[in-house]
């Protein structure tokens, strides 16, 4: 069971009075994560970046330790980054396409990745091609498996999207796309941290994350899982003497694991965060977590239900933290701002940041509210009471 009173003590925010419900987009850390960002930060200032960082060799380590356990994978097979995005578009652009060929992405893709896709299939003449949703709005598995011949280089797979609280299948397509020797590249932002994530049993090649949303860590901390047997075939678009070795004058050679996909430098008190953030998940305990968020959004999408004039817009059969809606009359950006009156802290997710989706069912924008388990259900009933007055 989730100790609340720890978990409340240890975010100073959720103490302050106010409602958070914007974890989907950037959480409240705890106080170790800050803590020891904060204390890095000063040691930097008291003998330099290099030794300070020296000093932490293990600890930096330990990061990917910590996150490798998280997924079920090897310390090696996981490269660090500055955002979720870099590790998707690093990937993405080492896959090499040619002429012809194809890559697929989800109906409730991200921007970013789609942009990411559409510039790369253009460079190599391979064009983009979206996945169908069934009926409930999740992927069209069947005619997903239609899609699928030899052509098919890359498919990109969203667990879950930014606008709603959908859940695809992902274990699911990735089978039917390596029937067919594509390679799968899932997109784990929104699912890392209130989700369970074990690659192994999801099959995926590649995963990218970040580590400012469901885990709590810093902004400018993302990562990339990298199938092992995977990563030894793949070059980056970019390397440096970290990705590289420089062996010869007119030859260089690979890093030999997912290290590849990394720079050498970096944020170092925020890569520390991190692994603070993620040790703390596993000291909770993620499975409690998991439950703990899904028991708050399910809690969220009823109440919002039974209110007059809302409409739930979450898809799917099984859901995620994210619970999106609309209100008659009023435009979701004046609903944010009117509950930001109150102190209560929502966002709002636009077309253009999920426009195959959005575009398809008609929708310009939505409310977004996520909880996470530092939120207590009397704050959610605040919430409630707030927007059904609006």
């Amino acid at each position: 069971m989730l100790d609340e009173q720890r978990v409340r003590s240890d975010t100073p925010g959720a103490g302050s009075g106010s409602v958070f419900l914007d974890s989907a987009g950037s959480s409240l850390p705890p106080r170790e994560v800050t803590e020891t960002v904060i204390a890095h930060l000063r040691r930097e200032a008291e003998i330099g970046g290099y030794q300070a960082a020296n000093e932490r060799l293990d600890d930096l380590a330990a990061v990917k330790d910590a996150i490798a356990e998280l997924l079920n994978t090897t310390p090696a097979s996981i490269a660090l980054s500055d955002s979720a995005t870099r590790s998707w578009t690093d990937f993405c652009y080492s896959v090499r396409l040619r002429p012809g060929d194809r890559v697929l992405i989800s109906g409730s893709d991200y921007a970013s990745n789609a942009i990411a896709a559409l510039q790369h299939a253009h460079a190599n003449g391979a064009r983009v091609e979206h996945i169908p949703s069934d009926d409930t709005g999740q992927l069209d598995l069947d005619a997903f498996a239609d899609m699928m011949d030899e052509r098919v280089a890359l498919v990109s797979l969203l667990h879950a999207p930014t606008n709603g609280g959908l859940v695809n299948p992902v274990a699911e397509a990735t089978e039917i796309a390596h029937a067919a020797g594509a390679l799968v590249l899932l997109d784990a932002c929104q699912s890392v941290g209130q989700l369970p994530l074990d690659v192994a049993e999801l099959g995926v090649d590649a995963l990218s994350a970040t580590g400012r949303k469901w885990l709590r860590g810093p902004r400018g901390t993302g990562l990339l899982y990298v199938r092992p047997e995977l990563a030894t075939s793949l070059e980056p678009g970019r390397l440096d003497l970290h990705s590289a070795q420089w062996t010869a004058p007119g030859e260089y050679r690979l890093a030999p694991d997912a290290r590849r996909f990394e720079f050498w430098e970096h944020d170092v008190a925020a890569r520390l965060g991190l692994g603070a953030a993620v040790r703390y998940l596993l000291d909770l305990g993620p499975d409690v977590v998991y439950d703990a968020i899904a028991a708050r959004a399910a809690y969220l999408r009823k109440g919002l239900a039974d209110i007059p004039g809302v409409t739930v817009r979450d898809l799917g059969v099984r859901h995620s933290g994210i619970v999106s809606f609309t209100l008659d009359a009023i435009e979701p950006i004046q609903v944010r701002n009117r509950l930001a009156d109150q102190n209560i802290t929502v966002t709002v997710s636009h077309r253009g940041s999920t426009l195959l989706d959005m575009a398809a069912r008609g929708l310009d924008s939505v409310v977004r509210a996520s909880p996470h388990y530092f939120v207590g259900f009397d704050e959610l009933d605040r919430f409630l009471t707030a927007v059904s007055v609006l």
